[in-house]
């Protein structure tokens, strides 16, 4: 009688069995996840960075050593050195008030002047730029839809270097430096790998719509400024209370940290002054533009969350009642109070001279009325943003370069901030005198990277439904609270250069995609060299399109053929 296939099978070595099917897979690149403990889950370490590097480059291990120690801060401050060079080359240039400068360049001057907004004459653009000691500051009060904040900061750049091109870009490219070195340390801080935040604020540096942003007086920029910062503060408050719970948790006879109910669900956290930090920073926000309202209830529903997560974590078997209990009152007084305050205090200027627009409109015209025993300027002040509300939902008109936000991940229609078409031989242009070269300032992002950032949207949105992956989580709500509010105004007018408050995101979005792209931790050599090159390709071809379109990033004249190589779509004209 023959044997049956698992008689067979029995006399047979354990190399002779058809390998199991995690074995079968780790050839393209599948590992076991580890087992962590609690600890870690808490308070993930940082990724140890390879020292293959320092062996083939020879660097000895003591300086190998300080170099992996440095690195930390070392590499984010390159990266943002790099940034900061490319955003202060020819700042000043063009020499001319682009685009919506000429609102936000003169009000700021007005308000580090006199504390309020002024009325400007037409046409005082050209005496600005010829000789603006010769130009006064109006006395009349000018109407304006939005908040002070931005324009003090662009105002104390004209403070500092003079009411011209130079002075009023100042600032704004001093915070857009500074994002990208605030990018590369919150990518390490939330992927905790040092790599991985350098690539996000390395991809930052090399973003068109974030590098003209960066060259220009407008608001968006310092937004998108004050909402990373807040997002910063948020992910160090996180990993603080995470910090708490593990220092609080017990520790059992073999030195392993167990979870406990009782202290996850009751344990309070008390002062924690990095949420207080992020309140104000989404004050500072809303009081650049009130899209940041929007941005202060995701980040404050997103903090609730890494509550209830780390309490889950912790042992809670209830941990959405203990963050109700315990963490959602304080949540709400060091994020909405601060940031309304801080917002209302952003107008001190308009209130204490008493001569800005409508600021004096309830002892005029509001007279009266049940509200009648609040303080005049509290009536004025609301009477103003009612009024500037009703701008805000009301603004239809059309405009040349406006876009619907379903088109701006894909880049459908740019905005032209400055274009002029001098003809040969003049203003700097090589073409011949009958023929025209073109000057352009176009606010666009670096077209292969936003279009991998629409795979990457698609990779983080799986990762955090199907892997449950907070970090895709939180890079995804951020995404989502600068992009989706403008879907519900689909009747106003409104621009791509919105966009730029989620561009950080979007660069975490495919850094994180990029770290997939190298592999998991036990990757064997193969695949992990596949994956480097990949991902190496991809980088290499994003700041290839960079330098591609600097000259139409920087208002460079070359000549009208060059110019059109780059326009490659009919939208982008």
């Amino acid at each position: 009688m023959t044997s049956t296939a698992p008689e067979a099978l029995q006399g047979r070595d354990a190399e002779d069995r058809p390998p199991s099917w995690p074995q079968r897979l780790r050839r393209f690149g599948y590992a076991p996840r580890p087992v962590i403990g609690l600890r870690e889950r808490l308070v993930p370490p940082y990724t140890e960075p390879s020292q293959r590097l320092w062996i083939v480059l020879g660097v000895r291990p003591l300086l190998a050593d300080r170099l992996t120690r440095w690195s930390a801060w070392l590499g984010p401050l390159l990266v943002a050195l790099v940034a900061g060079l490319m955003r202060f080359w020819h700042l000043g240039s063009p020499k001319a008030v682009i685009f919506d400068e000429t609102y936000y360049a003169k009000d700021s001057w007005a308000l580090v002047k006199q504390g309020y907004e002024a009325s400007w004459p037409k046409d005082v653009d050209k005496l600005i730029l010829a000789d603006p000691s010769q130009v006064p500051v109006p006395t009349d009060p000018g109407y304006v839809v939005h908040p002070p904040v931005g324009k003090w900061i662009i105002g104390l750049g004209e403070l500092m270097f003079g009411f011209d091109p130079f002075g009023w870009r100042f600032m704004v490219a001093v915070l857009g430096t500074l994002s990208v070195l605030m990018l590369c340390r919150i990518g390490r801080r939330l992927f905790r790998s040092t790599f991985l935040g350098c690539l996000a604020g390395g991809l930052l540096a090399v973003d068109g719509l974030h590098f003209v942003m960066s060259r220009t007086a407008l608001l968006d920029l310092v937004l998108m400024f004050f909402v990373l910062a807040a997002f910063g503060c948020l992910l160090l408050d996180r990993d603080w209370a995470r910090r708490r719970f593990a220092d609080a948790l017990p520790v059992d006879a073999e030195g392993v940290l167990r979870p406990d109910t009782g202290i996850a669900e009751g344990l309070r956290l008390g002062w924690r002054p990095w949420r207080l930090a992020a309140g104000l920073m989404l004050g500072l926000a809303f009081a650049t533009k009130w899209n940041g309202l929007y941005i202060l209830a995701a980040f404050g529903l997103l903090t609730v969350l890494w509550d209830v997560g780390a309490r889950r974590t912790a042992g809670a078997v209830r941990p959405y009642q203990a963050v109700l209990r315990r963490d959602l009152l304080p949540a709400f007084v060091s994020t909405v109070p601060v940031a309304i305050g801080t917002y209302v205090a952003s107008w001190t200027g308009w209130i204490v001279t008493d001569k800005g627009y409508f600021r004096d409109w309830a002892a005029t015209q509001g007279q009266g009325g049940m509200w009648s025993w609040l303080p005049d300027w509290v009536r004025s002040l609301w009477h103003y943003e009612t009024e500037v509300y009703s701008f805000h939902v009301n603004l239809t008109s059309g405009h040349t370069y406006q876009s619907n936000p379903w088109s701006w991940i894909v880049l459908g229609r740019p905005v032209s901030y400055f274009y002029e078409d001098p003809r040969g031989g003049t203003e700097g242009c090589t073409a011949a005198p009958a023929d025209k070269c073109a000057q352009e300032v176009l606010a666009i992002g670096t077209p292969l990277l936003w279009w991998a950032a629409c795979f990457a949207i698609l990779y983080v949105l799986w990762r955090w439904f199907f892997r449950r992956d907070w970090r895709a989580g939180a890079i995804a709500c951020a995404i989502a609270a600068g992009w989706v509010p403008w879907f519900f105004y689909q009747e106003r007018t409104i621009f791509l250069f919105y966009a730029v408050v989620f561009v950080p995101f979007l660069c975490l979005a495919v850094s994180m995609m990029i770290g997939a792209m190298l592999g998991p931790a036990g990757s064997d050599e193969r695949r992990r060299t596949i994956g480097a090159v990949g991902a190496g390709v991809l980088v290499l071809l994003i700041v290839w399109n960079f330098i591609y379109f600097w000259p139409v990033f920087t208002g460079q004249t070359i000549p009208v053929g060059e110019w059109q190589d780059r326009m490659w779509f009919d939208t982008w004209v």
